[in-house]
């Protein structure tokens, strides 16, 4: 009744059929687990963001690693600003997605050691070889309070940290790449700026990361174990389809054969008449 199974066009479905499953299932898994940790993070965000502002000495040193745990908490800092050692950060987008730069200075502390500020985004320069306009950062000393931040790198953000610059431009910010040219320590990581305001809205302060959304990733997952579930089923459906159709095509009576034409004289090649 279900030999036909055996044939080769059913074995192929069957294997493939049988991969599909396991396949579909485990993308179902890897969209839960985006979604998990995509609602970790936001409650990460959330939470560091409500905590109150702590020292940044406190949470970070020279060549110290910031750990996910304490990405974008509050933290002060207060000093003077170097800005002679002043640099901007290449292709880096405001909050209405507009391409400019970032402008990182550092600030010495009292103690001698540096931190450097995310002051926030302006426009880049006309030509990408210039140094763009940007607003001197304030004299005399200032307490700076802003979102504590890793050491950026090309497997994290993407960006490949090219060589070759024009001077004072950079493509990730590396508090260790930014001591050697200060030539003294740095404490490792950064701030985003979010407060003061500075002068004039600009530099423009980098908004604060999304924590609401969620994106659609566990959407995705119950599509992938959907798409499991029906392969089973279609497969079912399928057998039965071919199964009635063999019992139908079995069970119709043979058609008569048509009795050969007559053959005539003329078709003999008789002569007439």
């Amino acid at each position: 009744m279900y030999r036909f199974l055996l044939s080769r066009q059913w074995v192929i479905l069957t294997l493939v059929s049988l991969v599909l499953i396991p396949v579909m299932a485990e993308l179902g898994f890897w969209q839960l687990h985006r979604h998990e940790r995509r609602v970790a993070q936001n409650r990460l965000i959330e939470d560091n963001l409500a905590a109150r502002p702590v020292p940044v000495t406190g949470l970070t040193s020279p060549g110290h690693t910031v750990p996910r745990a304490d990405y974008w908490r509050h933290v002060t800092a207060t000093g003077t600003y170097d800005s002679a050692h002043e640099v901007v950060v290449r292709r880096r987008t405001d909050n209405d997605e507009r391409v400019g730069v970032h402008v990182l200075t550092p600030l010495v502390l009292a103690d001698g050691r540096a931190v450097l500020v995310n002051r926030g985004w302006v426009p880049a320069a006309a030509d990408q070889a210039a140094y763009p306009a940007v607003p001197p950062a304030p004299r005399g000393e200032v307490t700076v309070t802003g979102r504590l931040m890793a050491d950026e790198t090309t497997e994290a953000s993407g960006i490949k940290n090219l060589s070759g610059l024009p001077p004072r431009q950079i493509m990730l910010i590396d508090s260790e790449q930014q001591a050697g040219r200060l030539g003294r320590p740095v404490l490792g990581g950064y701030l985003q700026q979010t407060a003061p305001e500075p002068a004039g809205g600009t530099p423009e302060l980098i908004a604060e990361p999304d924590h609401e959304s969620i994106g659609a990733h566990m959407a995705y997952a119950v599509q992938w174990w959907l798409f499991a579930a029906g392969v089973p089923v279609g497969w079912v459906v399928l057998v039965r389809r071919e199964k009635h159709d063999r019992a139908g095509r079995a069970a119709a009576p043979a058609e008569p054969a048509e009795p050969a034409a007559e053959e005539t004289p003329a078709a003999a090649g008789a002569p007439l008449g």
